[in-house]
């Protein structure tokens, strides 16, 4: 099976490298001969972190893709509009193609497994969710006799690492992301990761691969961590939960929702206990129940182990068509935001007077809001109350209205934080 590979980076590089040293091993299971005959890279004069003597290196992709005796394609440069269209050509070519490129595959996947199917070809993405996970194998084979209910899953290591900081060494955000963009978990630009894009690009294609639906980029709501306090862990913390970014994915009676934000879990889940740069999936069967799937998010041999193991099956010719040819998905319906249940944390920052707290009690119970749990306490040097708020489960229309309402009072200080609550029941 000869191999050509678009750009010998950080995933590139260690495809070389995963493919050199457990060579054997692939080769006993596969019972095939690997051979990288071409790669494409920027600038062939730039130092990579592989031995490239072994094949033809080139400054022109399109040389890779062309070329009549590559027989799977192995992009991995990142970006959308070249990677798109190397991948079109060598699908045309005839050739298979894995990527790692989840920004490309949440965007354009539709119209690149329409091609696929159409060339008879196999477009495999194993490593664009989650890094060295194999959780879209784990999806569609040992959890294929389920109906996924719910996907919950620590899908960015940067913004883990950053709030992992946050609640075990009390440093506030900017502090961490500095640190975090030197030592290589953040992008000069972190706007992808903070922002929860990222995370976004992953949840569509999961929530894709689970629910049977078309790739729906622009059903997914994306809040990102910019605006979490030091504040906000540490009440997070005495109330019983842990702050996580999470992407959450639902099926309820064929409608889906698909959503990425900062998220309250109970520290009793083991999802809550998932630290620094690594990823953990949590997904939840009708038949099985509750999964959970954890490894290295990211990194040069991890993201190889995920691309090399779509190679494997493409050798062993293992690909379910009917699931990752894309033939038989839908588009489901998507539950409107307004219409979500969730439970809510509230931080308030308030006049420390008689009858605040009252107040914000009264206007929560004329939108049927409850308090589950509250905490009132740090009067700081302009006399104001700090106050949190754990709520019962709500439409989060109800919950928007409601806090519209209080925000309107003048005892109301700053912005009211809201930031979702997940039991992972």
């Amino acid at each position: 099976m000869n191999i050509g590979i678009l750009g010998l980076g950080t995933v590139g590089g260690g495809v070389v490298n995963v493919l050199k040293y457990n060579k054997k091993i692939i080769e006993r299971r596969t019972g095939s001969q690997i051979i990288i005959t071409h790669a494409a890279v920027k600038d062939i004069t730039e130092k990579t972190i592989c031995s490239t003597e072994d094949f033809t290196l080139t400054d022109d992709a399109y040389e890779v893709v062309n070329n009549n005796s590559v027989d799977v394609v192995i992009e991995l440069i990142g970006g959308i509009d070249l990677p798109k269209k190397l991948i079109e050509s060598s699908i045309k070519n005839g050739k298979h193609v894995i990527t790692a490129n989840k920004a490309l595959i949440a965007t354009h996947g539709n119209e690149l497994l329409e091609l696929a199917k159409e060339y008879n070809t196999h477009l495999l993405f194993e490593a664009s969710v989650a890094g060295g996970i194999p959780i879209l194998k784990s999806v569609e084979q040992g959890l294929g006799a389920n109906k996924i209910e719910l996907i919950a899953g620590i899908i960015n290591g940067t913004g883990n690492f950053i709030l992992t900081e946050m609640r075990n060494k009390g440093r506030d955000f900017k502090d961490v992301l500095t640190e975090a963009q030197k030592l290589g978990y953040a992008e000069t630009d972190p706007t992808y990761d903070v922002e929860g894009i990222d995370a976004a690009h992953k949840l569509a294609i999961l929530s894709s691969m689970a629910f049977g639906c078309k790739l729906q980029l622009d059903k997914v709501s994306t809040i990102g961590i910019s605006e979490i306090e030091g504040e906000d862990v540490s009440y997070a913390s005495e109330l019983g939960y842990s702050i996580k970014h999470l992407g959450i994915a639902k099926n309820t009676n064929g409608e889906i929702e698909m959503r990425v934000h900062p998220t309250l879990i109970p520290k009793k889940r083991l999802l809550a206990n998932v630290d620094g740069v690594m990823n953990a999936v949590l997904i939840k069967g009708n038949a099985v129940g509750p999964t959970l799937y954890y490894g290295a998010g990211a990194g040069s041999d991890a993201t190889a182990s995920a691309v090399i193991a779509d190679l494997l099956d493409i050798i062993n010719n293992t690909v379910n068509n009917s699931v990752l040819g894309w033939d038989k998905l839908e588009e489901f319906p998507s539950i409107d935001n307004d219409s979500i249940e969730s439970i809510f944390y509230l931080r308030l920052i308030a006049s420390d007077k008689p009858g605040v707290l009252a107040n914000i009690t009264s206007t929560l119970a004329n939108h049927n809001i409850s308090i589950e749990a509250v905490i009132q306490k740090q009067i700081d040097e302009l006399n104001n109350a700090h106050i949190a708020i754990i709520t019962n489960k709500v439409r989060t229309a109800e919950m928007t209205e409601a806090i519209e309402q209080i925000q309107q009072h003048n005892f109301i200080k700053e912005t009211v934080k809201v930031i979702h609550v997940e039991t992972l029941d």
